[in-house]
């Protein structure tokens, strides 16, 4: 599907900016583009103790799913970390941002394989992929429903 993603990245971005990571200094905003148009914006937030993180693929995603929303078309990610000084372009990042594995996961529970992935380091220069490409082989919903009716 041939998509202008120019506006779902600069959500991303918007998102970005809200993202709380005292630690790593890496920030991450998505921007998730419901089937019914709503997008739902997310950002990482970083907490002291590491494992209680969270990506902001999944904050996007769980504020969808907490509203009643469960069929996406796609999702724009863009990240970096913050420069010293803060470079003049704030709506642009030097490489692509990829899905974290558990990321992948979560899109693969509510998502089919064509689900598109944009990774973007500014609205024009960015790349589309889908999640079969990213989570090859991968396990989800079905292979949990019971054989023969059990």
């Amino acid at each position: 599907m041939q998509t202008d993603y120019k506006e779902l990245i600069r959500s991303a971005f918007q998102a970005r900016k809200r993202a709380y990571t005292p630690y790593s200094r890496f920030q991450v905003g998505a921007a998730l583009l419901a089937k019914n148009g709503t997008v739902y914006q997310g950002c990482n937030i970083e907490n002291a103790s590491y494992p209680a993180t969270n990506c902001a693929e999944r904050t996007a995603f769980y504020k969808a799913v907490s509203e009643g929303v469960r069929e996406f078309q796609a999702i724009a990610i863009v990240g970096g970390s913050v420069l010293y000084p803060k470079t003049a372009e704030e709506n642009q990042c030097t490489d692509l941002c990829s899905p974290c594995g558990i990321c992948r996961q979560v899109m693969r529970e509510f998502c089919p394989g064509d689900f598109e992935i944009v990774l973007a380091r500014s609205q024009e220069d960015y790349e589309v992929h889908t999640l079969e490409e990213l989570l090859p082989l991968s396990f989800g919903p079905e292979n949990l429903k019971k054989q023969g009716g059990e």
